[in-house]
């Protein structure tokens, strides 16, 4: 079992000639770089890639360095599906150590869904200063409501322990064939066919399809979400009413936690937003990141 294949399912990739490869914490990452000025760091959610920043990456670039990795067991990006390499704290230390081999420290931070709460970790562990102005596009950020909190994750894990699950998933996910009506139904969102065409590839290969369970398996929002009061960095929450992955009420909650948040809530929008709106979000970034990160433009 193992990632795609950069030369097979990633000749067609979007922003293919800004990807390179770089060895960081054991792991072989798939990363994006466009673009000259403040960093700022980009990160996908559970079963994304940074196929997910392909439209909003070319909009930032022309005032920031911008650098989308696929995460840990995502996409084309290596590494075995443990505790180790899936926890949030093993997602934070493996991107600190990317961050430290690219020298390329963020004066931003940027996460779609789990991607967030990754970023918000970032600042939380001292990553990044507590100045870094942190964006998240519809946040996965507290526990599943009621019993799904220990439901879902046991369920998970469950299925992780069976080799052929993620096989049997990612067969039937090649065969069924319709990553736009999956999609609609389970986030509440249209995304473009670029978006589609690679999610189709990623919900077909077991490896990360098995990265994306390992994930749901190891989070423990639970006790990161006791933190958020704790995070002091500017934070701008963005959500879609019509999500159907993360409950609006959830993140009210969260940004009532966090001392320096604020929450836009944009209308007819569904968990990607952020697809289904790249122009608009990538507005968004760059005003947030203008009016915090000293030298943006």
């Amino acid at each position: 079992m193992s990632a795609l294949n950069w030369e097979r399912e990633g000749r067609s990739w979007p922003n293919r000639e800004h990807s390179r490869f770089i060895f960081a914490d054991g792991l072989r990452f798939h990363v994006q770089q466009m673009g000259e000025g403040p960093v700022l760091l980009l990160l996908h959610g559970t079963g994304g890639s940074t196929h997910s920043w392909h439209a909003i990456i070319p909009r930032l670039a022309s005032h920031y360095t911008v650098v989308a990795p696929d995460l840990p067991l995502h996409g084309f990006t290596g590494g075995e599906p443990v505790s180790s390499r899936a926890s949030l704290a093993g997602m934070v230390r493996s991107l600190a150590a990317l961050i430290d081999t690219l020298d390329a420290k963020p004066a931003g931070l940027v996460g779609h869904s789990a991607g967030a709460a990754i970023a918000l970790e970032l600042a939380r562990t001292g990553v990044v200063n507590e100045s870094t102005p942190v964006i998240g596009f519809s946040p996965a950020l507290t526990p599943f409501p009621g019993a799904a909190a220990q439901i879902f994750p046991g369920l998970a894990r469950l299925l992780l322990l069976n080799p052929f699950v993620p096989r049997v998933f990612a067969g039937v996910s090649r065969f069924a064939g319709d990553p736009k009506r999956f999609l609609q139904r389970s986030t509440g969102s249209q995304t473009d066919p670029t978006s589609l065409a690679c999610y189709a590839k990623l919900f077909a290969n077991s490896h990360h399809a098995r990265g994306a369970l390992a994930m749901m398996a190891h989070w423990d929002l639970n006790t990161f979400s006791k933190g958020l009061s704790g995070i002091s960095n500017p934070v701008l929450l963005v959500h879609g009413r019509s999500d159907q992955a993360v409950p609006l009420g959830s993140v009210e909650g969260a940004a009532a936690k966090l001392p320096n948040a604020r929450l836009d809530v944009w209308e007819n929008l569904g968990h990607i937003a952020h697809e289904e709106a790249p122009q608009r979000s990538a507005a968004v970034i760059a005003q947030f990141a203008e009016a915090h990160i000293q030298g943006a433009k």
